[in-house]
């Protein structure tokens, strides 16, 4: 919930354990270490007299923090809590955020809860949203880029969440309309550019539209705006191929060149580096034939998914559940996304048109999603939530529901219901091949949650027609209450693999 409310807010997320919590805290912040989220949690640890000594549930809790975290620091007096609480502020928000960490003596923080000093409060404003500073690259590195892309037959623009966290999506897409430079996005960039929009070719890496990953590698000028290199933008480092032309700008310098050399690197918040670069920049038609070729890629994908897409089948079909969150997801809506099928299908197959609407992922864990949402429309409590996962991903935190309904935190959640982890049939499969009873490790029992929604107090309500889905939609939105919609869907519904170039 703290990383949902901080990644929507754009402002610190706390979150406290006390001693015994610590270590689950820790490895919760896996999410939002990897999705760049500036979350602070504070724990409690035992006094000092009981370190060393086999005290009860306590372990060293700088271990597992300082692997999920930009800053982990142990506070033993009061006096100290208020400068260690502004630097780990400070190191949430600043250059690429991420969690920070606090270690309170006391099984419960009591050397801070309890304790009394004499000491100023100093209120930081400036890191109290992100980004606290937009450094702007050197000018002479933006006119290597600026050269470097203009040189460029078939250039294409990877934006990622470092456009998101920076504001810069208006610029990405003049940029790309200045040039006519096809745009795909990681999934924590989706909705920088309108999927209608006739330069949008969708997300790409292992999360991706067959038309995004075949335009990245068909460039010859890749420019990664504010985006890792990972493994699940590249699929698996195979998009583009090494060797690839890069030019990357990230306000990260240990960012720069990993697994892809660049030509040209520029250090520098995304909106005011891309401000830079436009400066620097001749507006060009010169590449239309490249857009068409764009256009006719991510034309044939669509023409491609059609039949699934407007399906009537029964199961449903969860690519025409996307198409009904497409059509009735509201135009100021917050679509949260869990991992695993919840990301691949809202990611390729749910279209964002609307510049108010936008996009949150989990970035680690199967289960993230509800209790990410449930942050989410704490810190956005004006704009409609709805939260896409399945029913595995839903099984961790259901719990959660008693939460929402205790605070009224009225958020939608669509459930993806194929009582499966149906992802993980092709691996299964191919490891058991087909010995009686191996179906069990990927199945599991068909649960109506709208029932269990209702006895929690909550709004709940069950989908089995693809006619039924704008209807329930509207439902969940109007109740004013957490909403669970459940909606029954083809277990033979599994997304393809990835496009890659040696497939």
């Amino acid at each position: 919930m703290a990383d949902g409310y901080a990644r929507a807010a754009q402002r610190p997320g706390i979150c406290l354990a006390q001693s015994v919590g610590a270590a689950n805290l820790a490895a919760g912040l896996q999410d939002p270490y990897l999705g760049l989220s500036p979350v602070i949690a504070l724990t409690g640890r035992r006094p000092r007299m009981g370190q060393y000594r086999n005290a009860y549930q306590e372990i060293d809790h700088m271990p597992p923090f300082s692997a999920v975290t930009k800053f982990s620091a142990a506070v033993d007096s009061a006096g100290q809590f208020p400068f260690l609480l502004r630097q780990a502020i400070r190191e949430a928000m600043s250059g690429a955020p991420g969690p920070a960490h606090l270690d309170l003596e006391g099984t419960s923080g009591n050397v801070v809860a309890d304790g009394e000093a004499d000491m100023e409060v100093i209120i930081e404003e400036q890191f109290a949203r992100i980004p606290p500073y937009r450094p702007e690259p050197d000018r002479e590195m933006v006119l290597a880029a600026a050269r470097t892309i203009s040189e460029a037959q078939r250039p294409v623009i990877v934006a990622g969440g470092g456009v998101t966290l920076s504001g810069a999506q208006q610029q990405v897409v003049q940029l790309a309309e200045m040039l006519s430079i096809p745009v795909a996005t990681s999934l924590n960039a989706k909705g920088t550019i309108p999927d209608e929009h006739p330069l949008s070719v969708g997300v790409c890496g292992s999360y991706s539209r067959v038309c995004a990953n075949r335009i990245v590698s068909e460039a010859d000028l890749v420019i990664y705006i504010g985006s890792h290199t990972g493994s699940q933008v590249t699929n698996e480092w195979t998009v583009p191929a090494l060797g690839t032309a890069v030019v990357q700008i990230d306000i990260d310098p240990s960012e720069m060149g990993r697994t892809y050399p660049a030509k040209v690197t520029l250090q520098g918040d995304a909106r005011a580096s891309l401000v830079r670069l436009m400066e620097a920049l001749e507006p060009s038609t010169s590449r239309d034939e490249w857009a068409s070729r764009a256009r006719q890629l991510v034309g044939e994908w669509r023409q491609e998914v059609a039949p699934v897409v407007e399906s009537d089948a029964v199961p449903i079909r969860p690519e025409r559940l996307c198409k009904a969150l497409t059509d009735n997801l509201p135009s100021d809506a917050v679509l949260v996304s869990d991992t695993g099928h919840s990301g691949i299908w809202s990611g390729t197959m749910v279209d964002l048109n609307h510049p108010a609407q936008s996009y949150l992922r989990c970035a680690g864990s199967l289960g993230w999603g509800f209790p990410a949402a449930l942050g989410v429309k704490c810190a956005l409590p004006d704009r409609p939530v709805l939260c896409f996962t399945g029913d595995g991903g839903f099984w961790y935190h259901m719990s959660e529901l008693e939460t929402a309904a205790r605070y009224g935190i009225n958020a939608v959640i669509v459930v993806n219901n194929n009582h499966s982890l149906n992802q993980e049939k092709r691996s299964n499969e191919r490891v058991y091949a087909g010995e009686p009873g191996s179906e069990a490790l990927w199945h599991m029992l068909d649960v109506d949650f709208s029932k269990i929604a209702e006895a929690i107090g909550c709004f709940g309500i069950r989908v089995e027609q693809p006619g039924q889905i704008q209807s329930a939609l509207e439902q969940a939105f109007a109740s004013g209450r957490p909403a669970v919609v459940d909606v029954v869907t083809d277990i033979e519904g599994i997304a393809p693999p990835a496009w890659r170039p040696d497939a």
